[in-house]
Formats: structure tokens, sequence, C-alpha cells
């Protein structure tokens, strides 16, 4: 397989972005776009950050990178909310080196960001979608890694979303935080990691890593960037009983609910 890539690169076919002859190639152009929403304590918008920090510098994460075609990834830092409400914290920026991992680390871990309110899961990739053409960089592969703790509850049904960004070469994976912890326990969904898969996930190799328990939230970014980086998805992500497809308006109806109860 990467053979394979390694010649698609080397000719120059299907690659996303191909009028860019200027910008130099990396194996993933990749949007981490992290939940920021008042659902998340702000303990728990600190355990993101660092864990994502920990994760970028890790061994298997280092050596994944180093292990592409060309040995180098772009990646660009969002944190987002409502269908208005995203912050790019760390803009385009290349990694091919420990040393670029511990920077990009550095600058995450810096300071502490307030929460945003609502949650848009649409908003957010319509956010990222443009972000794709505004860097400087080809990549054999374009993500978008969605970490979230609730369902899509503002903005255009995350399936119309998901949709148009699939049509432009683009897959989704997602992190759903299944911790049962901080504000806006309304929005807990007990099967967040099937509503993902149902609804926000797709593209070539897509798949999600459930985080159960924030002590985990470390490994489980270190093991989905590593999956990321080398295009597959792990053995297995679901538990095995067979059901309908997921309701994705779910978070739509659960925010109706909530305005007209009592009326």
């Amino acid at each position: 397989m990467r053979a394979l890539i390694a010649l698609i690169a080397m000719l120059g076919l299907a690659l996303p972005g191909a009028a860019r002859a200027d910008h130099p190639f990396v194996d993933v152009e990749l949007v981490l776009a992290v939940d920021v929403s008042r659902s998340m304590s702000p303990r728990e918008l600190e355990i993101q950050r660092r864990g994502y920090a920990e994760a970028l510098t890790s061994p298997d994460v280092i050596a994944a990178i180093q292990d592409g075609p060309h040995g180098r990834i772009a990646l660009t830092y969002v944190e987002w909310a409502g269908t208005f409400s995203q912050r790019t914290i760390i803009g385009w920026t290349l990694v091919a080196t420990a040393e670029d991992a511990a920077r990009v680390a550095g600058r995450l871990t810096a300071k502490f960001d307030d929460s945003l309110r609502r949650t848009s899961i649409s908003g957010l990739i319509d956010y990222a979608v443009p972000l794709f053409d505004q860097n400087d960089y080809q990549g054999l592969r374009r993500v978008i890694d969605i970490s979230g703790d609730g369902p899509n509850n503002m903005g255009r049904p995350v399936t119309a979303a998901r949709d148009a960004a699939l049509a432009k070469g683009i897959s989704i994976n997602g992190l759903p935080l299944m911790t049962k912890e901080g504000l806006g326990m309304q929005w807990h969904l007990d099967d967040l990691d099937l509503y993902y898969r149902d609804c926000v996930i797709g593209g070539p190799a897509a798949f999600v890593v459930p985080v159960l328990d924030w002590a985990h939230f470390a490994d489980a970014v270190r093991q989905k960037l590593v999956l990321e980086l080398v295009g597959r998805p792990p053995a297995r992500i679901f538990r095995a009983q067979a059901r309908p497809p997921y309701d994705c308006l779910i978070g739509e109806k659960i925010w109706d609910d909530m305005m007209n109860w009592g009326n």
C-alpha cells in the first residue's frame, strides 16, 4: 500500500490540490477538531489540550509520521462549539520531526481557553473544509479528525455537511467522548460511538475510537493519530450486535424538546 501511495505521489496522480505545483507534498493534511462546547468542564478542556500534546510527541506518532512516503504531515488544531463558534489555535504547521511535534505541543499547553456555546458538528465540518484549500501543502490524504461529547444540535444536519466534505475527497474520523462528566448530561448518548459511526464519519478507512474514561484520553488520541497516519482503521471498533441506522437528528430533537418543555 505504501509503495502504491509513493508511486501515486511521484506521478502526481489523483492528489487533492494537484494544481498547486509549488507547494510541498505531505502524507496527510490533518485538521484536529476538538470540542470545547459549554458541556465541557475546564478540567476536560485542559485534559484535551494536554492529551493531544502528549500524543503528538509520543514515539509511536513520530515513527508513524516518519514512516510515510514523504515523512511529514501538515496539521492545524481547531476548537469548536456552535455553528459559528470555531477558533483556530494552531494554523497549518509542518511536522516532520520530534522537535516539530514538541513545538506544537508547547503551543497547545501554553494557555487554556474558555468553553464556547452549543454543539454544531456540521458547523465545524463546514468551517474545516475550506481550510484545506488555504494551506501551502499537497497531501496524499485530507482528513478531519473530530472529537466531541454529544450529537449535533445546531446548524444544518450533520449528514449534509459530512456528505459535502466526502464529495471533495476529504475523510472524517471520530473520537466520541463518552465519559459522563461535566455539564450537559441531557446531551449524553450511551451509544455516541454509534452516532459517530452512522452520522459523522466517512471516507476511505474512516473509523471511530471511543473514549470511555478521561484517564485513557491521551492513549486514545495516540492510537487514532497512528491509524490516521498509516491510513487504515483499527481491527475492531464497534460492538458486534446488529442495530438499525442511527437517527442522525437526535441532537436537534433533544434541543427542540428542551425548548418546548413546559409549554
